[in-house]
């Protein structure tokens, strides 16, 4: 059996911090669970927006190093696609390159949440919008060029119902649409209304602050898919999930999705907090959200069944004992957190022990090395 591939991009900041936690728990998950895994990283470190900052003089050099950063990371998207890879974790990298890349592989983030019983699916469109505006620079002017397609916006919203449908048995029961819409001269009206009468199913179109005091005053509706420009959702993110998620961000993961054909449904994990560039090196970062990634990639990528439900259980584990960076209270550096964490880990998963094991089935997490162009 080929061992499954998963992929590493890393940031500035606390990205170099970051890699390894993510790193010690994948292969201690794929090892408990006697699977193979091979980790490739990609070989450049991405800039942080604090790192472009602190090391160019003008804004023109910013844009050059945020072009470079943008071809690469989309390139290894597209190399690791093309070679069989179904998962890459990344830590933050400055925005305007990643949106840059978003654009290029209409991207989405997706979110699944529940109120009261309430389940709610929020898909954040990162292919299109303001955020993904490209940037053309006079003597004291900016001048940021945007669009919206229907293309994108119908591969969007196809791919929101498809994902629901996988979601819930029952499938969507409505579809709610969060645009400033009324800036389009009525293109996305019509858009919506066309995909509403194809699909079968009710969409609607809502300007954000709507949806906000719709949700403020009566909460979710039970199966609703949200689709959300980003203008809208990338602050709602944080505040959907601490109303409805139960979490702070700096613990969570979150998924985005490749929608461009020739990704084959790539998925790029992340965590929800960004580079925290005052935290590098110190040994201070919350590594949680990155423990939950490497669990959830493991599990939904390396064939390694149960293995959230046993870091879940392992970070409670640890966290009842007092556990905890300084940012949720406690005192614990970043390390301590995770050998907390892997220790309890290995108690909740019971070492994979075959009849018969030979030396090419020994679990091979290779770790820190740019396999890219070697295979």
């Amino acid at each position: 059996m080929t061992a499954p591939l998963i992929a590493l991009a890393v940031g500035r900041g606390t990205g170099p911090d970051l890699a390894p936690v993510f790193e010690r728990v994948l292969h201690r998950i794929t090892r408990l669970h006697g699977v193979e895994a091979e980790l490739v990283r990609s070989p450049r470190l991405y800039h942080s927006y604090v790192s472009l900052r602190a090391e160019c003089a003008d804004t023109a050099e910013i844009t050059r190093l945020t072009a470079l950063d943008a071809a690469h990371y989309e390139q290894f998207c597209r190399e690791q696609a093309a070679a069989g890879v179904r998962a890459v974790f990344r830590t933050a990298i400055n925005a305007q390159s990643l949106y840059l890349v978003r654009q290029r592989l209409a991207a989405v983030k997706v979110e699944p949440l529940v109120a009261a019983g309430a389940r709610l699916l929020l898909v954040r469109d990162q292919a299109q919008g303001f955020y993904t505006g490209e940037n053309q620079h006079t003597p004291g002017r900016v001048v940021r060029t945007m669009e919206f397609s229907r293309a994108v916006t119908e591969q969007v919203v196809r791919y929101a119902v498809r994902r629901a449908r996988e979601l819930w048995p029952e499938g969507p029961a409505r579809v709610q649409m969060a645009y400033k819409f009324h800036l389009l001269d009525g293109a996305l009206d019509d858009w919506a209304a066309a995909l509403s009468a194809a699909l079968g199913i009710e969409i609607s179109l809502f300007q954000p602050d709507t949806v906000n005091r719709n949700l403020i005053t009566h909460g979710p509706e039970d199966r609703t898919v949200l689709v959300a420009g980003n203008e809208w959702a990338d602050i709602m993110h944080v505040v959907l999930l601490d109303r409805y998620g139960s979490e702070r961000q700096e613990n969570r993961c979150t998924e985005n999705v490749n929608l461009h054909p020739e990704l084959h449904g790539l998925t790029e994990y992340q965590t929800v907090h960004g580079s925290a560039d005052d935290l590098a090196g110190r040994d201070l970062v919350n590594p949680v959200a990155t423990v939950r990634a490497a669990a959830r990639i493991a599990e939904r990528h390396a064939g390694c069944p149960g293995a959230e439900a046993a870091v879940e259980a392992a970070l409670a584990t640890a966290q009842a004992r007092g556990v905890l960076t300084p940012d949720l209270g406690g005192a614990a550096g970043t390390t301590e957190v995770v050998d907390a964490v892997l220790a309890e880990l290995s108690v909740a998963l019971k070492p994979f022990v075959p009849a018969a094991r030979s030396a090419s089935a020994r679990v091979s997490a290779t770790s820190g090395t740019d396999r890219a162009g070697t295979r």
